[in-house]
């Protein structure tokens, strides 16, 4: 066994976060990656809009690295949560460009500082703002999954389609049958475990 380097750790976590979120894009129509699905409008594409931005911000600015690529939505005066969803005008080519630009841009941070390097988050609080290049690394791989698991729920809502890629589901198999029957099953459940704590 050769001795293991934290940064490929790190590095194949996040990549296989980044690569479930954009899978979840396959086969799906404009309308369908940008309709929100939950009351504050959770989007496939805003979701990746998002990650995108999170890279750039802890994986570049926050280290003195500079990306260059323009996020409107962090400008003065843009809309709320503008980093959450997208207009007509930017294409899913645009979004899903941006985010494997920010990828590489991530990696590139990654490979040129060790992970002790201390650098300071631009939107945190002075004086609580230094973060070293491990923790943002992990802080990106976990709010990178976080998302990968909205965009799963918004992606089975939409189609019903499951899994984190396209070899692995992750699920128990089943057909719709199945599903349904299972389904009702944990309906069923709930119903009896609310009159339960009615009585």
């Amino acid at each position: 066994m050769t001795a293991p380097d934290p940064k490929d750790d790190l590095r194949f976590y996040l990549q296989s976060a980044r690569d479930a979120l954009l899978w979840k894009l396959d086969g799906l129509s404009e309308y369908d990656i940008r309709r929100p699905l939950t009351p504050t409008g959770t989007n496939l594409l805003g979701l990746v809009k998002h990650v995108a931005g999170v890279e750039l911000g802890y994986l570049g600015d926050t280290f003195g690295r500079p990306s260059g690529e323009a996020q409107p939505w962090l400008s003065d005066g843009a809309e709320e949560n503008a980093d959450m969803w997208a207009t007509a005008e930017e294409s899913r080519e645009r979004i899903v460009g941006l985010y494997r630009r920010a990828w590489a841009h991530s990696d590139a941070t990654i490979d040129a500082l060790a992970l002790d390097t201390v650098g300071r988050v631009p939107w945190w609080r002075s004086g609580k703002d230094e973060v070293t290049l491990h923790h943002a690394v992990v802080r990106v791989i976990a709010d990178t999954h976080r998302h990968a698991g909205h965009a799963d729920i918004v992606r089975e809502l939409i189609d019903g389609a499951v899994g984190m890629n396209e070899g692995n589901t992750a699920v128990a198999p089943g057909d719709s049958a199945s599903w349904e029957r299972h389904r009702n099953r944990l309906e069923q459940a709930a119903r009896e475990a609310d009159q339960d704590v009615e009585r």
